[in-house]
């Protein structure tokens, strides 16, 4: 197959992604909490990508080695999670150097990547989330006295459910809320919506089948993501039609007002009473492991993981940057 490496990025029609083999660059690794995992999220990508022909090199990248980024690529895949990879830097040092890749821009990834600007976001765009407020080491004492529990303590910048935790007396409130703005200065409370968990996966324009995540632990946690094997992940989900098309819809308006492009994965509660859907986030690079929902929903859809490699490659050649 033709290879097109060294021709201008802008310049790459989408039928060729199509037609032809492409040199990828794809990220992984990266300096955050998230890393091993994105280590096997890359090697997944590449495998995948390898099969369909394409000339492909795994880079580990961090602030303090962008050599990768000087190799001969027609395309970048950014399989990298959380500080870095999905909060807008790598992208903006992308944009610097004119190098195409997949996935969210820098200010939409950013915006991501920060759980109160999505949150507020999404109140702009009216998609239902959970009351909330920041909290930072001066009110931590008020907030213990005025917050309903129980509650949910979770850092405003960490992916993978890293350090969220609910919270269901005073005290076990105080200790969580010292302990995180301690670790990061501030951090996020959030109303407990007590109900079935779901994600909803958005490829191009579209938003994917919607997923009910049951586990045996308190949430959908980073042990249940990545550790568990009897987390269980249904598409047989016990709701009204109605509400399964709400969220579908509320999925695709909060991609759209986040900036976001090509992909990305939103997640949801669902009051277990009420059947009130909750936005709880938009993760720009979701997972690409064996564990991973985005994969998972694509699938359903009749995509298997290479095609769905090979249609975030074409959406990334598509158009103008």
């Amino acid at each position: 197959m033709t290879r097109l490496v060294n021709q201008p990025l802008s310049s790459i029609p989408a039928e060729l992604a199509t037609e032809r083999s492409l040199a990828i660059t794809v990220l992984s690794g990266g300096p955050s909490s998230e890393r091993e995992v994105s280590l096997k999220s890359g090697a997944a990508v590449a495998r995948a990508l390898e099969s369909l022909g394409h000339s492909v090199t795994v880079a580990d990248i961090s602030p303090e080695n962008l050599k990768p980024l000087d190799l001969a690529a027609d395309l970048v895949f950014i399989a990298l999670h959380g500080a870095f990879g999905e909060d807008g830097r790598v992208q903006r040092i992308l944009d610097e150097r004119g190098i195409r890749y997949i996935g969210s821009g820098a200010a939409a990834s950013a915006m991501a990547m920060d759980k109160v600007a999505t949150k507020c976001r999404f109140v702009e765009a009216e998609v239902p989330t959970p009351r909330f407020d920041v909290v930072t080491a001066d009110r931590v004492g008020r907030v213990v006295e005025v917050w309903p529990l129980p509650s949910v303590i979770k850092p405003i910048a960490e992916g993978s459910s890293i350090d969220i935790q609910i919270v269901r007396d005073a005290e076990t409130m105080r200790i969580a809320l010292q302990r995180m703005t301690r670790q990061y200065g501030r951090c996020l409370v959030e109303k407990y919506v007590d109900g079935p968990e779901l994600t909803v996966g958005i490829l191009g324009e579209k938003a994917l089948p919607p997923i009910e995540i049951r586990t045996r632990r308190e949430f959908y946690n980073y042990e249940a993501k990545y550790i568990d094997n009897d987390t269980e992940y249904r598409f047989d989900i016990d709701l009204p039609a109605s509400i399964i098309a709400e969220v579908r819809a509320l999925s695709l308006r909060a991609h759209q007002a986040l900036g976001c492009r090509h992909f990305s994965r939103v997640d949801w509660i669902v009051d277990r009473r009420t059947h009130q859907p909750y936005a709880l986030e938009v993760n720009t690079i979701p997972g690409f492991t064996d564990h991973s929902l985005l994969p998972k929903a694509a699938a359903r859809g009749g995509l298997g993981f290479p095609e769905l490699c090979q249609k975030i490659v074409e959406l990334a050649c598509e158009g103008e940057e």
